[in-house]
């Protein structure tokens, strides 16, 4: 078993029934790992869908049982971040607070990190956070 973080837009992508191979691997590994992610997590995960339920990509009832199931998943809600390394790494690649969050939470834990976002991506490989990605386990 090993833990991952997991980053507001994989989830989004489940919640929409995306067909993008990285969210798919990323699922599939949630029965079989744990899942990490920053408090903001929360938070996002929710404005996104009420975002897409007023773009009418997903009904009030299908986010609400998309909620229930993801309440299944062994979750783990990371500490407070280092204030200081977040600052660093959104100054250091250009990232939002919230991307920066998720980037310092995979360094801290020392894990693999699963997000649909090119730009964290790129700041992933540059701190060489391995990403989690279609085949890679």
């Amino acid at each position: 078993m090993m833990a991952f973080v997991i980053d507001a837009s994989v989830v989004v992508a489940w919640a929409l029934a995306e067909d993008h191979p990285d969210a798919i691997s990323a699922l599939e590994r949630t029965h079989r790992d744990e899942v990490r992610v920053p408090v903001l997590w929360w938070f996002e995960v929710r404005n996104a869908l009420l975002v897409n339920e007023r773009r009418k990509r997903i009904s009030r009832a299908d986010a609400a049982l998309f909620l229930r199931s993801l309440s299944r998943l062994a979750l783990t809600i990371g500490s407070s971040p280092d204030e200081t390394e977040v600052l660093a790494i959104a100054r250091r690649h250009r990232l939002t607070i919230y991307d920066a969050s998720y980037l310092e939470l995979a360094l801290r834990e020392g894990v693999p990190l699963a997000t649909l976002n090119a730009e964290l991506r790129q700041a992933a490989q540059r701190e060489q956070v391995p990403l989690l990605a279609a085949g890679s386990g």
